[in-house]
């Protein structure tokens, strides 16, 4: 489905992604682990457009995504979830979701096209909220408001930046889950984390990057048993 080949982005003059290449399947959950400032963000911002990199393919269901700018990429089928959130804070949990939705080309979508009954069908905490303003929310609230306004796009794969930064452990459990969930009614994940042990608890397969490269990729099983890796470029 989307198959990342040889992109090299940059801040003014410092180059941050190396010849970085990736590939997810439809349906997957996969996560980009890695320390604080290796890249990570920077590689979902390559692929959606924010940042534009200099060299390399981005190719979605065949067509070539780079340089496009990102409500082109949006229109094509993908879907954001910034580590910020960026929900609107005065705006209640109903007004939030409804501002995500848009009415692409390509309307029909592997996941049958999200609605606003469909959101509190699968998110029923927030659908508890609805008439609550963002700013009453909690932080795992918050994310799972930004993941419901991101899938009333109808996108087919969503990139998802650091959803358990800050949050407790129960909520991250909370959080995780509810990724999952997203996951089995068929939208592909790209999730940047830090957290292997909780990443390691959904992913099906893992890319991990070091100083702008990707350095290792394989399933659970495999990451489970690259003790080396794992003090190498996770471990702090």
């Amino acid at each position: 489905m989307l198959e990342i080949r040889g992109i090299n982005s940059y801040y003014d003059k410092s180059h941050i992604l190396h010849d970085v290449s990736m590939e997810l399947k439809e349906g997957e959950l996969v996560c980009l682990l890695g320390r604080n400032g290796v890249g990570k963000t920077t590689t979902l911002k390559s692929i959606m457009g924010l940042v534009k990199p200099s060299s390399g393919s981005v190719m979605f269901k065949g067509n070539d995504l780079a340089g496009k700018e990102p409500y082109q990429i949006a229109r094509a089928g993908l879907g954001f979830v910034p580590e910020e959130r960026r929900i609107f804070r005065s705006l209640t949990v109903d007004e939030n979701i409804m501002i995500g939705e848009k009415h692409r080309n390509d309307t029909a979508s592997s996941n049958g096209g999200w609605t606003p009954e469909k959101i509190y069908e699968s998110f029923p905490l927030l659908e508890k909220r609805r008439n609550n303003k963002g700013a009453h929310l909690s932080g795992g609230e918050q994310q799972m408001l930004t993941v419901a306004r991101t899938l009333m796009g109808n996108p087919e794969l969503i990139l998802v930046d650091e959803p358990t930064e800050g949050l407790a452990p129960l909520i991250v459990k909370s959080v995780l889950e509810m990724l999952l969930s997203v996951s089995k009614t068929g939208v592909t994940i790209l999730m940047v984390e830090q957290n292997f042990k909780a990443a390691v608890k959904i992913a099906d397969r893992f890319y991990i990057m070091g100083k702008g490269q990707i350095v290792w990729e394989g399933d659970r099983e495999a990451l489970s048993g690259a003790e080396e890796v794992r003090k190498t470029y996770l471990e702090v």
